[in-house]
C-alpha cells in the first residue's frame, strides 16, 4: 500500500490496510545483520534491524489494551521508524491503528498513561494534516483546562489519596503526558498545551529528582528505601522513562522557551550519571546503584537511555568523544538481544522497581525503546557518513504568530533527504527546478535547525522515506482541456479551447472544488462525472460562468473588464508531494480601445494552504503600464440569501462569504494581492440582467446560483514583468472555517505571513 493512493480519505486506508496479511509482510524480512562493522555502525544495517524487530511486533500483537501505556509507548518507537523508513506500511499501520480506535485517548481523563497513545496520534497528524486524528487529544486536554485535577499532593504514601495519579506523580509520566501535551502545542500554536506542559514537567521534577544522585526516584515511596548494598533505589527502566520523556519534550519545546536552558541543564546532568551505571557489556541493569544485585542486562531502561544519549550527541549537548563509544557500544549489546525473527528478549515486565525476571521477556514498551534508540543511532550514522555532504538551514520566524506549513526553498540540484534539526524525523521534501522544497511548523520568534543531506553519493541501498502526496495537478484532456488542481485542502480548474467547442462557455475565471477532508479529489471528481451532487466528501457547487470566479482578472477601462479567453497551452512543472506547477498561455484580446494583450499565467499550489500562488505576465505592443481588476464572481443572492464582503485596501486583500446555497453550504473566496497596489474597490457591469439576480437554483443536483457580477479589486501592472497574487477558497462544510469572520481572519493572517517571510540561512557544514 503506497501511500501516493490515500486520494478519499483515511477510510479508504482503513479499509486496505486492516486486512492485509502481516505475516506476508514479514515473511520477506532478513535476520538481523549486525549494525556494528569494525566499530562503525552503518546506516543500512541499523534500518534493517529496526525493521526486524518493529515486523516481529506488529506480527505478534499484545494482548493489552491498544490506548494504554505499554502499547503507546511502544507505538512511539514505531512512529521513530515511520520517519526514516522507506517503507510506507509502516505508516499505514499506524494510520489505520488509529482509526480503528477512532483515535481516542485511554478512559482516565487526568491519568498520564492514558495520555501516552496522543504522542502517535500527534505525530501522524504532523504527516497527514487531517484534524480528526487529534480532535480527540485536544478535547481531552481542553477538557483539564478547564476542569483542573482537585488531587493536591504528589506524595504516594499511605493514606494514598485515591486521586494522586491525576498529578504526574511518578517518574514514568514525564514521558507519558508532556510529550503529548506538546506535541500538541507545536500542531496547534496553542501556548496553553505548552505551559501545563512546562508547569507539571517541573512540578514533578521538583518532588521526586535527587539533586545529588541526579537521577528520579519511580515516586515517594522509594524516598527512604535502599537496596541490599545500602544505595538509593534508582529504577533503571523508570530513569530511562525521564530521560526519554526529557528528549521529546526538547525536541519541541521552542529555542527561545526561557525553560529551555533548565531543561538541558537537568538533561546533561542526568547524561552524565546515566553514563557513569552503564556496564562493560554495554548495557544498564534493572538497579542503576546496585547492578550486582540484578545482573541481567535490562533492554527497556537500556534502549531508552541509547535514545536519549544518542540523541544528545546529534545536538552537540553531548560531548562526542565522550559518548560516541558508550553510544556504539549500547546500541550492538541491544541489537544482540535480538533473536533472528526480531524478538527483543531482555525486557524486564511491568512493574515499578528493579526485579529479576526471564530472559526471554519481552513487552511492546522495550520494542518502543530500542526503535526509539535506533532512530537516533541511525541519524549518528547517517551524519557520520563520509558519503554525504551536509548543509545546516536554520529557519526563523520573525513574526510574533504561530506558522503553519510554511513552505522553505533552498538552493538545490542533487538529490537529497532534509533532516529534522531536533529529532531522527526524515522531512517530506521535493525537488522542482534548481530547489528543494520542505514545509516547516514555527512558534512567535522560533528558529529550527535542519540538515540537507546530499544523497547522490550515497549507495543506493540507502532508501528514504516516501512523501504522502498532498497536492495535485493535471491536463485533462477527457474533459474539454480542463486544468485542474489541488492542495489537501482546495481544488480548482480552469477552461481550455475544447470548452468552447463543446458547450461554447468562454471564462478564464478559475472555478472551485470543495472538500470535506484532506484527500486529493481531482481524479476522483473527474471520474465520476457527478460535479454537482454532494458526493459526501467533495462536489462542484460554484458557477464560474463569465465572471471572474475566484481570483481571475480583465483589463480594466474604468467601467468594463476586458477579459481573455479559455487558456490556449498548458504546460505541467511539478506535481506533488509538497507543490504543484503549471503554467498556461492565452491568446492576445482586445483590452480596449483596439489595444492588444497576451497572458502567460502561472499557478501554484502548496501543501497545506487554500491559497494558490498565481503570477501574470502579459504582453503587449504598447508597454505603457496596464490597469487591471483582479476578481471574485459575486452570486446570486436568492430571496433570503445573505452575502458578506470583507476587503482592507491597504494590506491588498478581498474576502467574500457567499449566501448559503442550501443544502450545500456556503463556499468563500479571497485574493490577496501585493501591499498597497490596489488604488481602489470596485463592481464591473452585471453578467445577469435584474430578474435574474434573486434566482433561485434547484438544489441538490444543479450546480450553485449564477453569478451576477464581479468584486473587483484595480491595479497597475507593468508590461513583461511579472505581478503575483494570491486566490483561495474554503468550505463551511470541511469544519475548518464555519463563519465569514474565521475565514476573514484567516486571510488577514496569510497577508501577514506575505509580509514577514520566513528567514531562511544555509551553511555548508561539511
Amino acid at each position: 500500500m503506497k501511500s501516493a493512493l490515500i486520494v478519499k480519505g483515511l477510510s479508504l486506508l482503513l479499509c486496505m490496510t486492516t486486512w492485509m496479511s502481516v505475516a506476508q509482510v514479514s515473511a520477506v524480512v532478513e535476520p538481523p545483520k549486525n549494525a556494528a562493522i569494525s566499530g562503525k555502525i552503518e546506516p543500512e544495517a541499523i534500518l534493517h534491524t529496526m525493521e526486524t524487530v518493529a515486523n516481529w511486533q506488529l506480527n505478534n500483537p499484545s494482548d493489552h489494551d491498544p490506548l494504554d501505556w505499554i502499547r503507546g509507548a511502544g507505538d512511539a518507537g514505531l512512529m521513530a521508524l515511520v520517519g526514516i523508513s522507506p517503507d510506507a506500511w509502516f505508516r499505514d499501520q499506524m494510520v489505520a491503528l488509529g482509526q480503528k480506535n477512532g483515535w481516542q485517548l485511554g478512559k482516565r481523563p487526568y491519568h498520564a498513561d492514558d495520555h501516552c497513545v496522543g504522542q502517535t496520534w500527534a505525530e501522524l497528524y504532523q504527516i497527514y494534516r487531517d484534524p480528526r486524528m487529534i480532535q480527540p487529544l485536544r478535547e481531552r486536554f481542553d477538557f483539564i483546562l478547564a476542569h483542573p485535577s482537585q488531587a493536591t499532593t504528589l506524595d504516594f504514601n499511605k493514606p494514598r489519596p485515591e486521586n494522586v495519579q491525576e498529578k504526574w506523580s511518578w517518574c514514568d509520566a514525564l514521558f507519558m503526558a508532556p510529550t503529548a501535551w506538546i506535541r500538541l502545542y507545536s500542531l496547534t500554536g496553542d501556548s496553553r498545551y505548552l505551559d501545563f506542559a512546562v508547569t507539571n514537567w517541573w512540578q514533578t521534577t521538583e518532588y521526586l529528582y535527587d539533586k545529588e544522585e541526579h537521577l528520579f526516584f519511580r515516586d515517594s515511596t522509594y524516598f527512604k528505601r535502599r537496596e541490599s548494598n545500602g544505595k538509593k533505589i534508582f529504577w533503571s527502566r523508570g530513569n530511562g522513562w525521564v530521560m526519554a520523556g526529557l528528549v521529546r519534550v526538547l525536541q519541541y519545546l521552542p529555542d527561545n522557551h526561557p525553560d529551555r536552558a533548565k531543561f538541558e541543564k537537568l538533561f546533561k546532568e542526568m547524561a552524565a550519571k546515566v553514563l557513569n551505571c552503564q556496564q562493560a557489556d554495554g548495557l544498564w541493569r534493572s538497579s542503576l546503584l546496585d547492578p550486582a544485585g540484578y545482573p541481567l542486562k535490562e533492554t527497556s531502561g537500556s534502549g531508552f537511555f541509547t535514545y536519549a544519549l544518542a540523541w544528545g550527541v546529534n545536538q552537540g549537548l553531548l560531548d562526542h568523544s565522550t559518548y560516541e563509544v558508550p553510544v556504539t557500544k549500547a546500541w550492538t549489546s541491544l541489537v544482540g538481544c535480538v533473536t533472528p525473527e526480531g524478538r527483543l528478549t531482555h525486557v524486564q515486565p511491568v512493574g515499578a522497581d528493579p526485579k529479576k525476571f526471564l530472559e526471554s521477556s519481552t513487552e511492546p514498551y522495550g520494542t518502543g525503546a530500542f526503535l526509539l534508540a535506533g532512530s537516533e543511532v541511525y541519524r549518528m550514522a547517517l551524519l557520520e557518513s563520509s558519503a554525504v555532504k551536509i548543509t545546516e538551514i536554520k529557519v526563523h520566524n520573525p513574526a510574533g504568530f504561530w506558522r503553519e506549513n510554511e513552505t522553505v526553498e533552498v538552493a538545490n540540484t542533487h538529490a537529497c533527504a532534509i533532516l529534522d534539526g531536533q529529532s531522527s524525523r526524515i522531512i517530506p521534501s521535493q525537488m522542482v527546478g534548481e530547489s528543494t522544497l520542505f514545509q516547516v511548523d514555527l512558534g512567535p520568534g522560533e528558529t529550527r535547525t535542519y540538515q540537507l543531506v546530499d544523497t547522490s553519493a550515497c549507495p543506493a541501498s540507502l532508501k528514504f522515506p516516501t512523501p504522502v502526496v498532498k497536492t495535485f495537478a493535471r491536463y485533462v484532456p477527457e474533459r474539454y482541456d480542463d486544468f485542474a488542481w489541488e492542495s489537501d485542502r482546495t481544488a480548482h480548474r480552469t477552461y481550455g479551447q475544447a470548452l468552447i467547442k463543446a458547450e461554447g462557455t468562454v471564462t478564464s475565471g478559475p472555478d472551485v472544488w470543495i472538500k470535506r477532508d484532506r484527500g486529493l479529489i481531482v481524479d476522483v471528481m473527474y471520474a465520476t462525472k457527478h460535479y454537482h451532487e454532494d458526493n459526501g466528501e467533495f462536489m462542484d457547487d460554484f458557477r464560474v460562468g463569465k465572471s471572474r470566479g475566484c481570483g481571475g482578472l480583465g483589463i480594466w477601462d474604468g467601467k468594463v473588464l476586458h477579459s481573455s479567453s479559455n487558456y490556449k497551452t498548458g504546460k505541467l512543472i511539478a506535481t506533488g508531494p509538497i507543490r504543484s506547477e503549471f503554467e498556461l498561455t492565452y491568446d492576445a484580446w482586445d483590452a480596449g480601445a483596439g489595444r492588444m494583450v497576451s497572458e502567460v499565467k502561472r499557478y501554484r499550489i502548496d501543501a497545506g494552504s487554500w491559497f494558490t500562488h498565481v503570477e501574470s505576465t502579459f504582453s503587449s505592443d504598447d508597454h505603457s503600464p496596464l490597469t487591471i481588476g483582479v476578481g471574485l464572481a459575486e452570486r446570486s443572492a436568492g430571496p433570503d440569501g445573505v452575502e458578506q464582503v470583507g476587503q482592507d485596501k491597504a494590506e491588498g486583500w478581498q474576502i467574500y462569504w457567499q449566501p448559503e446555497d442550501k443544502p450545500k453550504g456556503t463556499i468563500g473566496t479571497a485574493f490577496v494581492l501585493q501591499k498597497g497596489c490596489i488604488t481602489e474597490f470596485t463592481t464591473d457591469n452585471q453578467n445577469l440582467p435584474e430578474s435574474k439576480m434573486h434566482e433561485v437554483v434547484p438544489q441538490p443536483t444543479h450546480e450553485g446560483a449564477p453569478a451576477v457580477r464581479n468584486l473587483l479589486a484595480i491595479t497597475q501592472v507593468e508590461v513583461g514583468k511579472p505581478f503575483g497574487y494570491f486566490i483561495g477558497a474554503c468550505w463551511d462544510r470541511s469544519g475548518d472555517f464555519t463563519n465569514r469572520v474565521q475565514w476573514e481572519n484567516y486571510v488577514k493572517r496569510f497577508a501577514e505571513r506575505r509580509d514577514q517571510p520566513l528567514e531562511v540561512t544555509a551553511t555548508a557544514s561539511r
